[in-house]
């Protein structure tokens, strides 16, 4: 007896997609933040970002925001993205929403042997065909035992 399974759909599943576009941003950017690559770093933010952090006063616009990650991470800290943390949800006529956990290693001259980590949510907005982080909450930070 012959049995024939549906075919598998050649649809794309869009939540599917959207993971993968904003995984692949988030890995772009801290590329270019693990490599202190600033142009690059500059082009993921939107002008009037706002980044809210639980340790540190918020930063309000592309250009501070650009600031303090070349003053605090460029060639201080490596960050990595804590395998299976990461969640992307669509927002609706807006972009995506990214949260995770992520942790900042110390391989450079300064080292210390902490390891960092904390959570962390990013709003990505699609406009005019490109992505733009506009909001981030960093919080939860604490060493790694």
């Amino acid at each position: 007896m012959l049995s024939f399974l549906p075919a598998q759909s050649q649809t794309p599943d869009p939540e599917k997609e959207l993971f993968k576009t904003v995984e692949s941003l988030d890995t772009g950017l801290f590329d270019a933040v693990n490599h202190c690559d600033m142009q690059k770093v500059d082009g993921y933010w939107a002008d009037d970002a706002i980044f809210l952090h639980d340790r540190a006063p918020p930063l309000v616009g592309r250009k501070a925001i650009v600031e303090s990650i070349k003053n605090n991470l460029c060639g201080k800290v490596v960050r990595e993205l804590v395998p299976g943390s990461l969640e992307v949800q669509p927002l609706k006529d807006y972009g995506a929403v990214e949260i995770g956990v992520h942790r900042f290693l110390h391989p450079f001259a300064q080292d210390h042997g902490v390891v960092g980590e904390a959570k962390f949510i990013h709003l990505w907005q699609l406009k005019s065909g490109a992505w733009h982080i506009t909001h981030v909450i960093s919080y939860e930070h604490h060493q790694v035992k």
